[in-house]
This record gives C-alpha cells, structure tokens and sequence, in this order.
C-alpha cells in the first residue's frame, strides 16, 4: 500500500530537523528547538494511520507482516550504521564510566526502551550533561516504536469490531493522554518528556488527520473545505511552528497544553496544503525538500556528531571547525541516505538478506556493548 507523495511533508521534516539539530547545537536564538520532534510525531501518526486504514478501506484486511517489513527497512539500518560510527568513536574518545553508559544506552536502543533507559538514569533533556549522551535522541525513536508495536493492532481490532466509533475511540485516546500530559508536566516532567502514555497525543492526533482524510477526503474537493481558508491557514499553521520554535523555552512544561501550538500548526499545513498554495510551494521547493529527504540520517547522526564534538571542544571552537563539523555532519548524513536508507529500502533487495545484515550486526553490537558493561 503507498501513499501518495507529498513534497510539502518533507519541506515540513527539513524545518523540524533543520530545529532540533540548532537546539541541539546550543545556538540561543532558537530555544524552542528540541519542538521539531513534536512535529515528527504528529506527522508519523498521520502517514503511519493513513497506510493502516486506507489498506483495510480497501482490503479490509492488514498485512502485519509487510507493514513491519517496511517499518525495519525504513528506520534501523540507519540506526544501526550510527550505532556503529558512535561505539567507534565512543572507544577512541570516552572515558571508561561514560563508555559503559554509553554501551547501556545503545543496547536500550536496540530493544527501542531508550527513552526507558534515559528516563530512569535521571538523564534530564536539555541539561549540559545529556549533552554529552551520544544516545540520548534515539529516545523519540523507541517512542515511535513502541507506537508501531501497539497502534497497528489496536487499529486493527477497532476497526474491525468497533469501526463506526472508530473517530471517537482515537478522539478519546488523545484527550486521555493530553489530559495525563498536563497533569505529570507538574508532578513528574522526567516521565513525561520520555514516555509513550505522555507523547501519544501528538501522534493520534497525525491519526485523527488520517482518519478524517478517509472519511471526508482532503483538499479543494473534499467537503467543508473553504477556498479562502485553504489560503489562509496553511499560513497560519507556519506562524504556529515558527512562534513556537522561537518564543518556547525548554524551562516550559512540555509537553502538555502548551504543545498543542506547534502541533496544530504541523496539522493546518498537512490538511489544508494543496498543489498552488503560497506555502506548500515554499515547503516543497526543491532545496528544502532534499534536506527532508535525509532528515532521518541528519536526526540519527547529528546528535552523536554533536556529542563527540564537545569532548573535543570543536563546538566552543573557532568559526572554522564548526563550519568543517557542519560539513562532515551534512556529508555524513547523505552517504548514510544513499548507502544505507535507499538501499536497505529498495524492494528488489530481499528482506531475507536485509534481514541477515541486521540480525549479523546487532548481534556484534550487543555482544562488544554487553562485554564493555561486564568488564
């Protein structure tokens, strides 16, 4: 089952990574940064509903077994190429307690309880010290995995037994996770930054896009749909994400209501985009979308980059070295595009050998990481 392309969605990752990697560079005038995964949620959940029920719209069955085949292709190989360059370099430059933290955390990773991991080792996000977790963003990963393990069943139940409340039961879903989002923002902000029960609203609400495009349709000839607001709210959708990147701070309690800006703004733009409009022409242009296009290589590795940088005291360095680093990071991120994502992509190489490569690798990783850990 394939979706039609959408050039605007990548414009709409460009400008979440292009946010996360300058917060994460520690560069002040945009605080509001680390927003950009909300943004990735929120667009997951739409295209990862859209794939589910338009194929039981039209089968009215589900492959399990091809939707997870695609879910590994897409996402770890290039997760476990970064693995690779960071236990590399973690060998070269760290010393031998953050080394063993290290070797914890990427074994987390593996089994997608990353945000588990850094959540009860008090790694608080955004601190000076998780600066130096080479690991520390694949949190946002093992929250979208752990979506991909439970939605599509939860979805397929629904929609099997309960399809005619099937808006009101992804309705309900995010109200209740909003409604916990806010409480523990007060009482337990560490549990929710990094936990699933917390951040499923952001991603439900992608799935109330998807399911209300299957209904309904989307666009200049589906119902209800203004042609005066199909101008105006797009735009509207860029200054919500824009004024949140610049005007949130991490000292907020996130996420809770106060998410609800950026995400809606991701949402007008997904819904209400459509070939000719003034900004899904901007997010669509050529340049941004090639940045969206290695936005998962770019997030994967950024952070290690990053990382390993501050041990080296590049980051703090001259105007020179951080431009060089910008470069290997750019440069790194597309070989990893090219030579790791399309490939392990592409449909003609069999996912018995792409399968093999996987099992091969993690197993060498988690056998030289467990080593580390016991010695």
């Amino acid at each position: 089952m394939k979706l039609s392309y959408r050039p605007e969605i990548d414009g709409l990752r460009a400008i979440a990574v292009f946010s996360v990697i300058i917060y994460h560079a520690r560069d002040t005038f945009l605080p509001g940064g680390f927003l950009g995964v909300d943004i990735f949620f929120v667009i997951s959940g739409y295209l990862i509903t859209s794939l589910i029920l338009k194929e039981l719209k039209l089968t009215n069955k589900f492959s399990f077994s091809h939707f997870y085949e695609r879910r590994v292709r897409r996402i770890i190989p290039a997760l476990l190429g970064a693995m690779v360059f960071s236990t590399f370099i973690s060998y070269i430059v760290a010393l031998p307690d953050s080394f063993v933290d290290f070797s914890k955390s990427l074994i987390a990773s593996i089994f997608s309880v990353s945000n588990f991991y850094f959540h009860y080792t008090d790694n608080l996000y955004g601190a000076d010290s998780s600066l130096l977790k080479p690991l520390l963003h694949t949190w946002s990963l093992s929250v979208e995995e752990q979506f991909y393990i439970l939605f599509p069943v939860t979805m397929f139940i629904f929609y099997k037994f309960f399809r005619k409340h099937l808006l009101t039961l992804i309705f309900s879903g995010i109200l209740i996770s909003l409604i916990f989002a806010q409480y523990q923002s007060g009482t337990n902000t560490s549990f929710n930054f990094y936990l699933l029960p917390s951040r499923g609203f952001e991603l439900l609400l992608g799935s109330l896009l998807a399911k209300l495009e299957l209904d309904n349709g989307r666009g200049p000839g589906s119902r209800n749909f203004s042609l005066l607001l199909s101008k105006i709210l797009p735009i509207t959708g860029l200054s919500l994400i824009f004024y949140s990147l610049f005007f949130f701070n991490d000292q907020m309690l996130l996420p809770s209501f106060y998410s609800l800006a950026p995400i809606i703004g991701t949402m007008l733009i997904i819904w209400f985009s459509h070939k000719g409009e003034f900004i899904t022409q901007i997010l669509s242009n050529r340049i941004i979308v090639i940045f969206g296009l290695i936005s998962y290589s770019l997030y994967i590795f950024h952070f290690p980059v990053f990382a390993f940088s501050r041990y080296l005291n590049l980051l703090e360095s001259d105007l020179s070295k951080r431009i060089l680093l910008v470069i290997f990071l750019f440069s790194i991120s597309s070989l990893s595009y090219y030579f790791i994502e399309r490939p392990f992509r592409n449909k003609k190489n069999k996912f018995k050998i792409i399968s093999a490569v996987i099992i091969i690798s993690v197993t060498i990783l988690v056998f030289l990481n467990s080593n580390t850990i016991i010695k």
